[in-house]
C-alpha cells in the first residue's frame, strides 16, 4: 500500500472509479466539495440525503451514480490489483503526481498503476510521444527514433500502447533500456488492444502501466479520448508524430495547450493526409520538432540545448577569405591567367598569384604553364568555380 492516504479515503476512492467516468467533472466537484469518503457515503446512502447534497444533475444521471457505487467492491478490486502487480496510487500519496490538479474538476479521482517505479518521479522528466494508428513507416521511425534518444537522456516516454506511433515511441524506449510508461484507457490488468499483450507485458516489467478505470474495466471510444488528459498533465510537453485532421491524438496537443504544457509536431510530407493534423498544429502554437535533442531543449532545463544544425565541412570550408575567393575565380572548365584571375576576384596580380600558390600546395587548384585551373576532383564534382553548376 501506498503511505499517505488514510485507508478509509483510498477505499473510497477505489471504489469512486467504478462509480463515475474519467473525466467527470460534475463527480469532480462533488468530490472537491465533500471529500471521498462522504461523497461515497452519499452515493450509497439515503436517496432523500443524496438528492439534497448532490445537486446539478437529474434523478436519472443521479440514480446512475447510486448504483454503480452502491456495486462497487473497492476491496476486491485493490485485491485484484494486487495479484498483477499494481496499486492504487491517489491524491495524499507521496506517490501522487501533484500536476494531475492542473486538470481541476476533470483530475482523475486516482491512478491504478502496474510497475516498480515511482509514478511521480518519472512525470518530473516526462514527453508524450503520440501520434496515429495507422501510421506510415516514416512515423513509426521517426516515433521510435525521438522515444530512443529521450529515454538514452534519462526522459521518460509516456504514451497509449496503441497501434502505430504510440507502439513505435513505446519500442523505440525499451529498445534503448530506456523508461516508458502506458496510460490505458482500460484496467491496467486488461489487455488492450489484443495484439499488444506481449508490448504491454514488457512495460509493465521495465516501465509502468497506469489507468484510471478500475481492474477489469473494459475500453470504450470516449475512455480512450478521456485518457489523453492524463497523458498530456502528467508531461511536460506532447509530441505528435502523425495525425489526419480528426485524429484522437490531437486531443492530447489540445489538452497540453489548455494546460500549459509545450506542444510539438514532427512535420511530414505536405501531400500526406496523416500529416495534415500535424501541420495544422504547427500552424498554431506548436514547435517543429525534428529530433529528440529538439524536444529536450524546449521542455527540459537551461542548457539543455540541442546542437546546430549544420551540413557536413568540406575542406574548402577552411579556406582563409582570400583564398576562397580566388578559388572560386577560376573558371569551373579551362584556365586562366594570373591576371585574369586576379582581375575576377578582385585583386592584384601579385596576390592572386601568391594565393594559387597555396592552393596548389593544398591540392585545389593545378598550373598549367603560366595558366591555373582548378584540380580535377573540384572539376569532376562541380565545385562552386567560376561559371560551375
Amino acid at each position: 500500500m501506498t503511505a499517505g492516504t488514510p485507508c478509509a479515503e483510498r477505499r473510497a476512492r477505489a471504489a469512486l472509479t467504478r462509480a463515475t467516468e474519467p473525466g467527470d467533472e460534475t463527480c469532480g466537484g462533488w468530490l472537491r466539495r465533500f471529500g471521498a469518503v462522504r461523497l461515497l457515503d452519499l452515493l450509497t446512502g439515503d436517496r432523500v440525503d443524496a438528492e439534497a447534497h448532490l445537486t446539478g444533475v437529474g434523478a436519472q444521471r443521479l440514480d446512475g451514480y447510486r448504483a454503480r457505487a452502491s456495486a462497487a467492491e473497492p476491496e476486491r478490486d485493490l485485491a485484484s490489483a494486487g495479484a498483477v502487480g499494481a496499486r492504487f496510487v491517489c491524491p495524499g500519496d507521496t506517490e501522487w503526481p501533484s500536476q494531475l490538479g492542473d486538470l481541476g474538476a476533470a483530475a482523475p479521482v486516482g491512478l491504478w498503476v502496474r510497475g516498480g517505479p515511482d509514478l511521480r518521479l518519472w512525470a518530473l522528466r516526462s514527453v508524450a510521444v503520440v501520434g496515429a494508428r495507422a501510421c506510415t513507416p516514416y512515423g513509426a521511425h521517426m516515433a521510435a527514433t525521438l522515444a530512443g534518444g529521450r529515454a538514452g537522456r534519462g526522459w521518460v516516454v509516456v504514451s497509449g500502447a496503441a497501434f502505430g506511433v504510440d507502439a513505435a515511441a513505446h519500442r523505440g524506449a525499451l529498445a534503448g533500456s530506456g523508461a516508458t510508461a502506458a496510460v490505458l484507457g482500460c484496467g491496467v490488468d486488461t489487455v488492450y488492444p489484443r495484439g499488444h499483450a506481449e508490448l504491454i507485458a514488457r512495460i509493465a516489467e521495465q516501465g509502468l502501466v497506469v489507468g484510471e478505470l478500475a481492474p477489469g474495466d473494459h475500453p470504450t471510444r470516449s475512455r480512450f479520448v478521456l485518457r489523453n488528459r492524463v497523458i498530456a498533465a502528467l508531461t511536460r510537453g506532447t509530441v505528435v508524430v502523425e495525425a489526419a485532421h480528426r485524429s484522437g491524438s490531437l486531443s492530447t496537443a489540445r489538452w497540453a495547450q489548455r494546460l500549459g504544457r509545450f506542444t510539438m509536431g514532427v512535420p511530414g510530407p505536405v501531400t500526406s493526409g496523416l500529416s495534415a493534423g500535424v501541420h495544422e498544429l504547427l500552424r498554431g502554437e506548436g514547435v517543429l520538432v525534428t529530433d529528440a535533442e529538439e524536444v529536450i531543449e524546449l521542455v527540459g532545463e537551461i542548457g539543455d540545448l540541442a546542437r546546430e544544425k549544420r551540413g557536413p565541412v568540406l575542406p574548402r570550408d577552411l579556406l582563409r577569405p582570400g583564398c576562397a575567393r580566388v578559388l572560386e575565380a577560376l573558371p569551373a572548365r579551362g584556365t586562366d591567367s594570373v591576371a585574369e584571375v586576379a582581375r575576377e576576384a578582385g585583386t592584384t596580380p601579385d596576390d592572386a598569384l601568391a594565393r594559387l600558390v597555396e592552393l596548389h600546395s593544398l591540392g585545389f587548384v593545378e598550373r598549367h604553364s603560366d595558366r591555373w585551373r582548378p584540380a580535377a576532383p573540384l572539376l569532376d564534382t562541380g565545385g562552386p568555380s567560376r561559371g560551375g553548376a
